[in-house]
């Protein structure tokens, strides 16, 4: 692909990268090794506000849920390009990992997590295709509603 591709990609769906939100020190944002790339868990923060908070099942819905982990995605794309330089990088999403918090006698974290595999499908088309957990938590940081790690191929 040529280079600004991703970008362009993301212009054309008029998605916007809200951050990068840095976790504290002494974290990493993202950590690069051996042809891949780690985030750090992203929450739903626009602004540096989180825009979801509460848990699944009690005060949060499930497409407000499904909301938040797009944002989560967007955001763990702004802090893989703020350490690779250009999401043009990217050669594969490898896996996703999805945490929602969760009332106890909720099930539906799959469909709250599908917020985050839809954006890296759609901005990265079949290399955005992953693995996936998506996994109920009693809390998450700073009451936040869903948080999402990815891990990334990157092209030589």
């Amino acid at each position: 692909m040529p280079e600004g591709t991703i970008a362009a990609r993301l212009a054309e769906l008029g998605l916007t990268l809200h951050g990068p939100h840095p976790p504290h020190d002494p974290l990493d944002a993202v950590v690069i090794h051996n042809g891949t790339a780690r985030t750090s868990g992203q929450l739903p923060r626009i602004g540096g506000q989180l825009t979801c908070l509460g848990r699944l099942g009690d005060t949060v819905t499930v497409e407000e849920g499904r909301q938040a982990a797009a944002v989560c995605a967007l955001n763990a794309l702004a802090v893989l390009h703020e350490a690779l330089g250009s999401l043009d990088r990217v050669e594969r999403v490898l896996t996703v990992t999805g945490f929602v918090s969760s009332a106890p006698d909720f099930h539906e974290q799959p469909a709250v997590i599908d917020g985050a595999s839809k954006v890296l499908a759609d901005v990265f088309g079949d290399a955005g295709r992953h693995t996936r957990s998506a996994i109920g938590v009693a809390a998450l940081p700073r009451n936040g509603a869903v948080e999402i790690e990815v891990t990334v191929a990157l092209k030589d």
